[in-house]
């Protein structure tokens, strides 16, 4: 089990470049994803369109539907101590660490107003606030065979991305919404929140963050149940 990360290693970290990460990430070689078959689901087309897309037009904070925004649970809304509370990230990483929910408010904060789309057929426009997922994985520094992002949560939902969009400038990983933290409801302490991604791809209580080389069997809660994979908008 790695060692909680200092203050002091985090601003040390916080300066390397993630240039070399990307261009491991293009690099790399992706395949088709043939039915009843669990292989690499994207092309290098798919992936050099998702590295190079620009951020996703955002909306108005005056636009926020504070009200659209539903509450889905996947089992009982677990509970967390957010003093206890720590961010594992592991797997394919140079730097495995576990980050205390004040280490996560010491990096940089990003804030944005995006559509919040549901594969049920609702959306709500949503402030969210947080750090970005890939200044999260440059501390971490992915190895070149990292190609795949799992994240766990303390509720037993599991989900996984495609490294490409989990580096998207838009992907967070939150813990404000609308103006204010997070609320337990909501996925407090930390959940994912993208423009990106359709809502079930964004975990919410995520604990665990682990880099992988391959997509493993178990894919996500509901892709194991026949969604689709991607989930990409």
């Amino acid at each position: 089990m790695s060692k909680p990360i200092s203050r002091r290693q985090l601003l040390q970290w916080s300066g390397l470049s993630g240039a070399g990460l990307l261009l491991s990430s293009c690099g790399s070689n992706f395949g088709a994803q043939e039915i009843g078959q669990v292989i690499e689901p994207l092309n290098q087309a798919t992936q050099s369109l998702l590295l190079s897309q620009k951020p996703v037009p955002e909306f108005s904070i005056h636009q926020v539907e504070p009200d659209k925004l539903l509450i889905n649970t996947f089992d009982q809304t677990p509970k967390i101590d957010p003093a206890q509370y720590r961010l594992e990230i592991s797997g394919e990483v140079n730097h495995p660490m576990q980050l205390s929910l004040a280490n996560l408010r010491s990096l940089p904060f990003t804030s944005m107003v995006i559509q919040h789309v549901c594969v049920e057929g609702w959306a709500a426009i949503v402030q969210w606030g947080g750090v970005k997922l890939q200044d999260l994985l440059k501390l971490a520094q992915p190895k070149l065979n990292a190609r795949y992002v799992y994240f766990k949560s303390a509720d037993g939902y599991y989900e996984s991305w495609d490294f490409a969009s989990a580096m998207h400038p838009q992907t967070l990983m939150a813990y404000q919404h609308n103006g204010k933290l997070l609320s337990v409801e909501h996925g407090a302490p930390l959940r994912l929140a993208s423009p990106v991604k359709l809502g079930y791809k964004q975990s919410k209580w995520v604990t665990q963050i682990i880099l992988t080389a391959q997509l493993m069997p178990q894919k996500g809660y509901w892709e194991d149940q026949g969604y689709e994979w991607f989930g990409g908008l």
